[in-house]
């Protein structure tokens, strides 16, 4: 006569690892069977089934016996399969944050390759004293008078050459925006 299960979970609930067991090998198929038609996947199923299995022992201590076990062990399954859908919502709208975010930064950074390019074509196209100057200053951090130092010039020429690249970058943006 084969031990009932009622019986066999009151002793797992107690530390009997024969009764345990009993209780998995009698009732893992049904466990993943549930899993599987609740989920729609046998990957989720067969993990489902192994986390049930795994949390078993301590969620028998909880069993009060008031239900046949079979009904309890359903109700488990059943919540458990209603976290893992929450989880894997929760990871698909984290995944879609990290998607936009990823989008926003990858765009972002294109934006500043293409500033950066512009930049560099732009400063090509003016004289080798107004790019020693801007190099100075702004590629540096000197200032006028420390970059007036290094060229041998007057703070007052630095500070016209600085004034000339403004209105030089300038019209050339203007005229690439016109193309």
């Amino acid at each position: 006569m084969e031990t009932p299960d009622e019986t066999l979970a009151l002793a797992a609930a107690g530390g009997d690892r024969a009764a345990f067991a009993a209780l998995v090998t009698r009732h893992y198929d049904r466990v993943y069977g549930l899993g599987w038609r609740l989920t729609g996947s046998a990957a989720d199923a067969q993990d489902l089934a192994q986390e049930i299995c795994a949390a078993l022992p301590a969620k028998l201590a909880n069993w009060r016996g008031e239900a046949r076990f079979t009904t309890w062990l359903y109700r488990v399954v059943v919540n458990a399969a209603s976290d893992l859908r929450r989880r894997q919502a929760t990871r698909a709208r984290a995944a879609d944050g990290w998607g936009d975010w990823e989008i926003a930064r990858q765009a972002e950074m294109e934006e500043s390759r293409a500033a950066q390019q512009w930049l560099e074509g732009a400063m090509a196209r003016l004289s080798p004293e107004l790019r020693e100057t801007v190099a100075l200053v702004l590629g540096e951090e000197l200032t006028q008078a420390e970059a007036a130092e290094v060229l041998g010039l007057s703070e007052g020429t630095v500070a016209w050459r600085m004034s000339e690249v403004k209105k030089r970058l300038r019209r050339i943006a203007a005229e690439d925006e016109a193309q």
